[in-house]
């Protein structure tokens, strides 16, 4: 017979994934693939996506990473970090650890509509640890190539996560 054949609606298995992915960390990539060097978070999502590395979820915000709060405050991540290309004044590739307030000054551009102030206000009130870190854009022009040193940027930032977290060795950006 068909006892014992559970069927599961979409928003089931959903919610049994958010769930088991609850209180767990999240790698939050905001980016657009279409602008050179910005595609860094969507390519760290990309990356996490096709090696995933345990305890770790990868969320791609994409251009609209506000769009993505209300899942992210669902999933209540322990540990949250934020990748995203920001305009520091360094060597294309260079990656910064990111402080609320270095953001909130006006030199540091990222690309997006939503100030990121905002983003990082919103998801410091949902998460046990935020930690935000830009990786410099050379070109960030519609269709520039990923700068090799920004590719090298991201490997990076997945190796230290598949090496456990650590995001020490990322020294603050000084404005």
């Amino acid at each position: 017979g068909k006892e014992g054949v559970v069927s599961a609606s979409a928003e089931d298995i959903l919610a049994a994934s958010e769930a088991g992915a609850r209180g767990g960390n999240v790698v939050f990539c905001v980016g657009s693939v279409l602008r050179g060097d910005d595609a860094a978070g969507p390519l760290l999502a990309k990356r996490l996506e096709d090696d995933p590395v345990a305890g770790w979820l990868a969320v791609d915000g994409g251009q609209t990473p506000e769009n993505d709060l209300g899942y992210l405050r669902r999933l209540a991540p322990q540990r949250l970090l934020l990748v995203d290309a920001a305009a520091m004044g360094l060597e294309p590739g260079a990656v910064r650890r990111l402080r609320a307030e270095d953001v909130a000054v006006q030199s540091l551009i990222t690309t997006h509509t939503l100030p990121i102030t905002y983003l990082l206000g919103e998801l410091e009130q949902m998460c046990g640890e935020v930690t935000f870190l830009g990786i410099q854009p050379g070109g960030t022009e519609f269709f520039d190539p990923v700068h090799p040193r920004v590719l090298a940027a991201v490997e990076s930032v997945y190796a230290a996560l598949a090496e456990g977290g650590n995001f020490e060795q990322y020294p603050f950006v000084t404005l």
